[in-house]
């Protein structure tokens, strides 16, 4: 038995798991099973499986690829400078569990667009939840893309299997585990592929110490040394400024979790507010953990690089089979300066560096990272368009069959709709995907920041026709043009602050067409 084929056994077995899983939560839902899992989710096992969403095949390949020195990127990220956007989400998700959990426990909401077409109008709620679609669908086809291509070319290439195929086939994975029990079904999945993914860190952390023949302390210093620790980047200028970092950081999170309808339906399927805010609080603290216990993979897997054959400029391309300078040559002080981030940790598992239990175990983390960002996004966008743009918890309009049946196509019709998201990342082949998906998200997201911070620090009234719509669509644009003109006539570059601009131009737009009558929501 070939290697690949060995490895593709593993993930077979595992999706059979997840089959056995979904067969045994799935029986007798209905759909608040699958909106919210009937308000019935404990509440650590939501904060555990969260820790896979929210890390995903991004932090899985790409974070640990951001230690080496980027020479191309969007943002540029090198050390452990990403731990100051770690740090900035730490502190967002206290404001999430402190001020929008609440909100949301006492508006007994399923949808939490709801809360926009209380507090504004119909329109508001609508173009709430299409923002919503918009930006968890590029955003997890992007993620789906990043994993499928890492095993398309160190596993499937190899076999003659298309990455067509690949994609579908995954998709197709994931709707069947998916289909009947939503989010009870994916709070349970989520615990189990957070502990492979956490399983799978550990194991790659000791085997790469153990074969360096160092301790933790010994590695670190010697990663310090090489000035790959450095976390805090002080050029005012840089799109990594260490301030707008962390601000940036705190507002993705706010935007990203706390305003989006996937992560937060699994937070309001716990029974009670308490419980929920404890749910929010451990995931936050657990990711401080393990992000930085990617990052500190990330500079052992340079070290291991290094040790085995970087150190002459060469090592095997397993992109294209042949030797190039994938890890790049070093400078004066012995470090890589050139590498592609994302090509980093499958290279040195799937091409022959690291003994075949690594391997095995890389592509059940793989795979465990892969699925929690798919089954959640194509749950949640499923979710959203059934409740906020159809209203189908409306039981005056259909019968529950009928909504049944009219909610299982919406979700087929979203797993296509990922398949050609998955192709157009696939023709783009963007090679450092975490910087692109934040990027995405500073455009996309920025508008439900601004109509939620509206909503909740205003009274105002909106009473516009199309007033609404009018501001979320015209503050993108401009936040594309301001990033555009910076860019090309300053030496100052937006980063992840991108997002809080956005916003902010939401949220002047709101203020200019706001009404003189103040709001209460009883």
């Amino acid at each position: 038995m070939s290697t690949a084929t060995l490895l593709l056994s593993f993930v077979f077995v595992y999706f059979i798991g997840l089959l056995i899983i979904s067969y045994f939560t799935s029986r007798n839902a209905d759909n608040q099973s699958f909106f919210i899992g009937n308000r019935k989710s404990k509440w650590w096992l939501v904060a555990f499986g969260m820790i896979g969403t929210s890390l995903s095949g991004v932090t899985f390949i790409s974070v640990p690829g951001t230690v080496g020195k980027m020479t191309e990127g969007a943002y540029k990220f090198g050390g452990f400078e990403y731990y100051m956007l770690v740090i900035g989400f730490f502190i967002g998700y206290f404001i999430v569990a402190f001020v929008l959990l609440p909100l949301y426990y006492k508006m007994n909401l399923t949808s939490i667009y709801t809360y926009l077409g209380k507090r504004f109008n119909v329109e508001a709620h609508k173009i709430g939840s299409l923002f919503f679609i918009v930006s968890r669908s590029i955003g997890a086809t992007a993620r789906l893309f990043l994993v499928v291509n890492v095993l398309q070319i160190f596993l499937l290439s190899d076999l003659g299997v298309p990455f067509w195929v690949t994609s579908a086939v995954i998709l197709i994975m994931v709707l069947l585990y998916t289909y009947e029990g939503g989010v009870k079904t994916i709070v349970i999945t989520d615990t189990l592929q957070t502990s492979f993914m956490i399983l799978s860190l550990i194991a790659c952390i000791t085997y790469i110490l153990m074969h360096l023949n160092l301790s933790a302390g010994q590695a670190y210093d010697i990663l310090a040394k090489k000035d790959y620790t450095h976390i805090l980047n002080i050029d005012f200028h840089s799109k990594t400024f260490f301030l707008k970092t962390i601000f940036g950081g705190m507002f993705i999170t706010i935007a990203m979790t706390g305003l989006d309808q996937e992560m937060m339906q699994k937070n309001i399927s716990v029974d009670n507010l308490h419980n929920s805010k404890k749910n929010m609080l451990t995931f936050a603290g657990t990711l401080l953990l393990v992000n930085f216990a990617f990052l500190f993979l990330g500079g052992l897997l340079y070290l291991f690089a290094q040790s085995n054959g970087a150190e002459y400029g060469q090592i095997a391309d397993a992109v294209s089979g042949k030797a190039s300078n994938i890890f790049g040559f070093k400078d004066a002080a012995g470090n890589i300066s050139n590498m592609m981030g994302d090509d980093l940790f499958p290279a040195l598992s799937l091409n022959g560096y690291f003994p075949i239990f690594i391997a095995v175990i890389f592509i059940i983390g793989l795979i465990s990272a892969l699925f929690p960002s798919a089954d959640g996004a194509l749950t949640a966008v499923t979710s959203s368009t059934c409740v906020d743009l159809l209203n189908l918890n409306d039981d005056t309009i259909r019968t529950e069959k009928q909504k049944k049946s009219l909610r299982m196509k919406i979700h087929l019709g979203f797993t296509i709709l990922f398949f050609v998201l998955i192709m157009i990342f696939k023709a783009i082949d963007d090679k450092s995907i975490v910087y692109l998906i934040m990027e995405i998200a500073g455009y996309t997201y920025g508008p439900l920041l601004g109509l939620f911070a509206f909503g909740i620090l205003t009274k105002f009234k909106i009473n516009k026709k199309y007033g609404i719509l009018a501001v979320t669509i015209l503050a993108p644009v401009l936040t594309y043009l301001i990033n555009y003109f910076v860019t090309q006539n300053s030496t100052y570059k937006i980063g992840v602050e991108l997002i809080i601009i956005d916003g902010l131009l939401t949220f002047i737009g709101l203020w200019l067409i706001r009404e003189k009558d103040k709001f209460k929501i009883g």
